[in-house]
């Protein structure tokens, strides 16, 4: 059994939903710049449509309440909300969030609000984007337009989801929009998403100090391939990139001075200003933590492929560290190549509950995509899934039993959506959604999850 209060929720992000890509005077983004260049996305698929959460979010919503999730997170899209990415806010694009929060409160749910989900508006990149610090400035006064219009009735915050993939898949691999392979321009992005973090937290506090406000990091345990010297450095280095990196701006006010040797090469660094990192560390009220899989990497000459290929051509997001490959740890994957290990997790817990100031955890995001079909019997049978969720949130209330201040987990993803530079050709989520129809069967495993908080904890083992 979970402790009372336990937080049960499901997440999504708005550009993969929504669909509605020009509705009530909506601005571009880098995703639907980026969905336009050939080769971009598999099977050249577009959020054009999604699906379609923007007309049909009612009926998404019921389907929560019936599922009996007692929080929601979700992100708000800033080019519906500024399509320029600055100045005077559109009423319209805003009004959508302040009907879908008033929607979840009708039913009890609790509005979790994630400010950036990696939709950049292009006006904005084509000023600089990210590696601009400018960028920054004009993030905490959207962050400031939002809180003020919506604070009213949202409790929960958070302000750059996963700052490695919009940093170091934007601007370094070119995989995630808007597709720059920059190593230099990846790093001052790094580090003005983390500024722009601490700059939101500060513009939000000035307006209500009782708003509950958080950061969000994709974190991943990473193991050196054997004891070698070249694969222990290898472990570091990418431990430092992927975690230390973000997680030590955010909870110490610095950056690792290991992490700023690999990258010396890059950078003077005179893009961090005297300051920054006390904004950066701005005290926050709950650490969001993103989790899938682990890290087995090899330093030794030549590398090894990842294991986890990305889906169309790109380059390296390790940047100061190419060289390090990544190895497949012999353990069961989902169908994006992802190892599935919830020791993991009690890993990252546990170091950072350890390692850092005391401070009240969730899992923000925790799920897998598998390839599911709609059987003969007109269900979606995801054992599969199952499995790895019920593992997880084994390993989540271990965490609870050891003393671990986690207070709540949100399955990724309630529905099927567009999955980045993957189209749609991979699902992660909880209910199916059938493209063409848009119709939204719920899969075994939402029927597992909502008898899971129905009875606040696991029952027995998955089937």
């Amino acid at each position: 059994m979970f402790p009372t209060g336990f937080v049960w929720g499901a997440a999504t992000s708005a550009y993969q939903i929504e669909g509605a890509l020009t509705a009530d005077g909506r601005g571009r983004s880098i995703w639907d710049t980026f969905c336009s260049q050939d080769g971009r996305i598999v099977g050249g698929d577009t959020a054009e449509i999604a699906i379609d959460h923007f007309n049909r979010y009612r009926e998404d919503v019921k389907m929560m309440a019936d599922l009996g999730l007692t929080a929601y997170r979700f992100s708000v899209s800033w080019p519906r909300i500024q399509p320029d990415g600055s100045g005077a806010y559109n009423s319209k694009g805003l009004d959508f969030y302040k009907r879908l929060v008033d929607e979840l409160l009708s039913y009890g749910i609790d509005p979790w609000l994630t400010l950036y989900h990696w939709d950049l508006p292009q006006a904005l990149e084509d000023a600089g984007g990210w590696p601009s610090r400018d960028t920054s400035k004009r993030f905490a006064d959207f962050a400031a337009t939002v809180h003020a219009e919506l604070g009213d009735r949202v409790r929960n915050w958070s302000t750059v989801n996963e700052p490695w993939c919009a940093a170091f898949l934007g601007y370094a691999s070119g995989e995630h929009a808007p597709g720059r392979r920059e190593p230099a321009a990846a790093l001052r992005a790094a580090h003005h998403l983390n500024l722009a973090h601490g700059l939101a937290v500060q513009a939000m506090r000035a307006q209500n100090p009782d708003s509950l406000i958080g950061g969000c990091v994709n974190v991943y345990p990473v193991t050196p391939a054997t004891d070698s010297e070249a694969d222990q450095d290898a472990a570091r280095r990418i431990d430092g990139l992927q975690n230390r990196f973000f997680l030590d701006a955010l909870l110490k006010g610095s950056y690792p001075e290991d992490v700023l040797a690999d990258l010396s090469s890059l950078s003077d660094m005179e893009f961090i200003h005297d300051g920054d990192l006390a904004t950066i560390a701005a005290p926050i009220d709950m650490l969001l933590i993103n989790y899938y899989s682990r890290f087995t990497v090899s330093g030794a000459p030549g590398g090894a492929a990842s294991a986890a290929a990305a889906p169309t051509d790109s380059g390296s997001p390790w940047i100061g560290s190419e060289h390090v490959g990544f190895v497949n740890g012999g353990r069961p994957v989902t169908s994006m190549g992802w190892e599935v290990d919830d020791s993991g997790l009690m890993e990252m817990l546990r170091r950072i509950s350890d390692e850092y100031p005391r401070i009240p955890l969730y899992i923000s995001e925790n799920g897998a995509a598998y390839d599911d079909v709609i059987g003969e019997d007109g269900a979606v049978h995801d054992p599969e899934r199952v499995a790895y969720i019920e593992a997880h949130l084994r390993t989540c209330h271990a965490a609870i039993e050891s003393g671990i201040p986690l207070q709540g987990y949100f399955a990724w993803s309630l529905m099927d959506n567009f999955e980045w530079a993957w189209g749609y050709g991979k699902r992660f989520g909880l209910v199916y959604v059938d493209y063409e129809t848009q119709a939204r069967t719920m899969k075994s495993s939402a029927l597992w999850y909502a008898d899971t908080i129905r009875h606040g904890g696991l029952l027995g083992r998955a089937q």
